[in-house]
C-alpha cells in the first residue's frame, strides 16, 4: 500500500506544470511557489533529521534509506523548482512531467529492482518522448528523453551518495533540451 501511496504522491507533481498550462499561474508565479515549496520541505527535512521526528507521512510514504539524508519528496521539490526558475517553459514543464510521470511509470515496471528491465527502461523511455514532443522539436524531444531515461535507470553516486532520481531527471531532461535547443535553434 505505501508504495501505490509513494507513485499517487509522485503523479500528483503533475499538478506544477498543469497549473501553468491551464493558465492558473504564471511560468513565474510557479517558479516562486515551488522555490517556496523547497524553504518548506528543507525545513521540515532539517526538523526531520535533527530531533528524529516521525510524523505518519514520513513513517509511510518514505523509503528506508531516506530515514537517514534528505527524503526524495525534497530533492522532488528541489528539481521542480530549478527547472522552473532556470528554464522556459517549452523545456521546464516537459521536464516536470517526466519526473511527475516518467519516473512512476518505471518504478511500477522495475518493481523496486537495483538495476531496471529494458522494458521499464523502454516504458520510461516513451512516456517523457510523448510528454516532450507536445513541446519541443523531436530532436530536442528525444535529448530529453534519453536524460530522463538515464537518470531513472542510473544511480549517480558522488562519494558514495546516491544522488535521487527526482533531482536528477528533470535536471538532466531541461539540460539534455536545453543542448539540444542550441543545436537545433529556438523552439
Amino acid at each position: 500500500m505505501a508504495e501505490i501511496g509513494r507513485r499517487l504522491v509522485h503523479a500528483s507533481g503533475a499538478l506544477a506544470p498543469a497549473s501553468y498550462l491551464l493558465g492558473v499561474l504564471t511560468w513565474a508565479q510557479l517558479g516562486w511557489i515551488l522555490a517556496f515549496g523547497v524553504v518548506l520541505a528543507m525545513g521540515l527535512e532539517f526538523v526531520r533529521l535533527r530531533s528524529g521526528l516521525e510524523w505518519w507521512i514520513y513513517e509511510n510514504l518514505t523509503r528506508e534509506y531516506e530515514h537517514e539524508k534528505v527524503a526524495g519528496y525534497a530533492l522532488y521539490m528541489v528539481g521542480m523548482a530549478v527547472v522552473a526558475l532556470a528554464f522556459p517553459p517549452a523545456i521546464g514543464v516537459p521536464a516536470m512531467f517526466m519526473l511527475a510521470i516518467g519516473d512512476p511509470v518505471g518504478g511500477y515496471l522495475g518493481k523496486g529492482a537495483a538495476t531496471k528491465s529494458p522494458v521499464a527502461l523502454g516504458a520510461v523511455f516513451v512516456v517523457c518522448l510523448l510528454f516532450a514532443l507536445a513541446f519541443v522539436p523531436p530532436i530536442v524531444a528525444v535529448c530529453g528523453a534519453l536524460a530522463a531515461t538515464a537518470a531513472d535507470g542510473y544511480l549517480l553516486s558522488i562519494r558514495e551518495y546516491v544522488v535521487d532520481d527526482n533531482l536528477t531527471i528533470p535536471i538532466g531532461a531541461a539540460l539534455a533540451m536545453w543542448l539540444g535547443v542550441t543545436l537545433v535553434g529556438p523552439i
